[in-house]
């Protein structure tokens, strides 16, 4: 094979909309898929799948291997997404809690995942074929020599591709419901350029108002690290994440403001793969404060990521910051979103 891992795959650069198409169009749009992503080195009899930052990952999902060996006639190297798809009220959904569990050390625990959430793997480039380098072909050429050589089975797809702006918007706004998270625009002249931004994300981006339920004292020791949010439901404060990266001086000030509210307790968020019980650990507060965050989405009763500190709300009750602000996005089946889809499967509602 020409390439080789360790591989860094092209990346992408925010921006607050998609690029407006040209006519001709020069623009390539697809779903932004939420799961790790995932190049994919196939010579013919085995497969190695490394990660965005260059470390394998092929251990971990041992079910993708024949997936891929079966979709793919010819060596080459893929570029894509490995996601997890859950049921949920019968249909489909990305679940990233479940893909993250299964990163685990343990064979047995790995074995067992495989067979209870198997991942899929979302192709989008091809940036090898059959022993010749394809990173200076334009996406276009990419793009059509990987619809030609792809063959897809249950578990390994196509991802869906477009040159409609209007159709891109619509999926910006329809996909969420799937667990998808944003689109992403290519050049249609653009070369592969590993480890380099050239490509255009798009993200959902909404604000909300949540109360201040706590704080994490910063690990240095220095004022808050970060704040703990909360939403009003049924009588109580439900926790839906936190709030921080703030400067220095902010973290000071924000622990002169919470100290005369703290209660005397210690209460536990939700410990996670990433996070210990002792490191969940936070220092609650009376919910006086009313404070207004950016978030792109949710993943279940929470923040699905950390959440950007905005300015206080002073004039909001606590008890006002509720769920029924939050933007409810149409729920949407995700095996409708491969290309590969059947015509007549579940769809939106």
């Amino acid at each position: 094979m020409a390439l080789a891992a360790p591989f860094a795959p092209m990346l992408a650069k925010a921006a607050e909309a998609a690029p407006e198409q040209d006519d001709p169009p020069c623009w390539s749009y697809e779903p932004k898929w939420d799961g790790f992503r995932g190049v994919v080195f196939w010579d013919g009899e085995s497969v190695v799948i490394g990660s965005r930052g260059e470390k394998e990952l092929t251990r971990y999902f041992p079910e993708l291997c024949d997936a891929l060996a079966r979709a793919l006639p010819t060596p080459c190297v893929l570029d894509g997404e490995i996601v997890v798809p859950v049921l949920e009220n019968g249909r489909a959904r990305l679940d990233w809690e479940a893909l993250s569990a299964r990163i685990h050390p343990a064979a047995s625990r790995i074995k067992l995942l495989a067979e209870a959430t198997p991942a899929h793997f979302v192709a989008f480039d091809l940036v090898e074929e059959d022993g010749t380098e394809l990173l200076d072909e334009p996406f276009a050429v990419r793009r059509e020599r990987l619809e030609a050589l792809f063959r897809p089975t249950e578990t390994v797809h196509l991802s869906s591709a477009t040159t409609d702006g209007a159709l891109a918007a619509s999926w910006l706004a329809e996909f969420e419901g799937a667990g998808l998270d944003g689109v992403v625009a290519k050049r249609l002249d653009g070369p592969y350029r590993p480890g380099k931004r050239d490509m255009v994300k798009v993200k959902h981006a909404r604000t909300a108002d949540c109360a201040v339920v706590g704080y994490r004292p910063h690990q240095k020791g220095v004022g808050v690290g970060s704040l703990m949010l909360g939403l009003f439901e049924d009588g109580e404060f439900r926790l839906v994440g936190g709030a921080g990266s703030f400067s220095n001086q902010m973290r000071e000030e924000l622990l002169a403001t919470l100290r005369p509210l703290e209660t005397g307790e210690e209460a536990s968020g939700e410990a996670n793969r990433w996070k210990k019980a002792e490191q969940a650990k936070y220092v609650p507060v009376r919910p006086e404060l009313v404070v207004e965050v950016a978030y792109d989405q949710m993943q279940g009763r929470r923040f699905r990521h950390a959440v950007t500190f905005l300015r206080f709300r002073p004039d909001r009750e606590p008890q006002s910051c509720g769920f029924d602000q939050l933007a409810a996005p149409k729920r949407y089946d995700v095996r409708q979103i491969w290309a590969d889809a059947p015509a007549d499967g579940p769809g939106a509602s």
